[in-house]
């Protein structure tokens, strides 16, 4: 089974954007903040993050304590390749925007994340849950 995509944009106007995703192209909604909105866009993750007006997004939004990249994108992974995969990382001296973590303990929503950049810049995240049914779950 092909495990789904997440990715994260930044949005403008976060109403507007939901309204968009959710009554335009059907998308559900998962979990939600101030400052940003989970949506089940196809059966991959995508996240909206609210920026500030003004031709440049900002550099982080914060999520569970840390300062998320935005834009960003990544993969979701199965919770033991999550962690194979950020052990090949380590081994490979891999600079972390956010080092390999478990956010969201102990909830619904628990998931298992890193951060880092490409050559050129682009901050990419892989993930997992532990338990991967909740991939789009709506409370925590």
């Amino acid at each position: 089974m092909l495990q789904p995509f997440h990715l994260a944009i930044p949005v403008r106007d976060l109403e507007r954007s939901r309204r968009f995703y959710t009554e335009i192209l059907g998308c559900t909604e998962g979990r939600t903040n101030t400052h940003w909105i989970d949506l089940n866009f196809f059966g991959h993750q995508v996240v909206l993050h609210q920026v500030e007006t003004g031709n440049v997004p900002p550099k982080s939004n914060p999520v569970d304590g840390h300062d998320v990249p935005v834009p960003h994108f990544g993969v979701v992974l199965e919770w033991d390749q999550w962690h194979r995969f950020a052990d090949t990382l380590r081994s490979k001296r891999v600079e972390f925007m956010i080092a390999p973590t478990i956010r969201f303990k102990g909830q619904p929503g628990e998931q298992a994340t890193l951060f880092f950049l490409d050559p050129d810049g682009q901050a990419l995240e892989f993930k997992s849950f532990r338990d991967s049914s909740k991939l789009f779950t709506t409370c925590f």
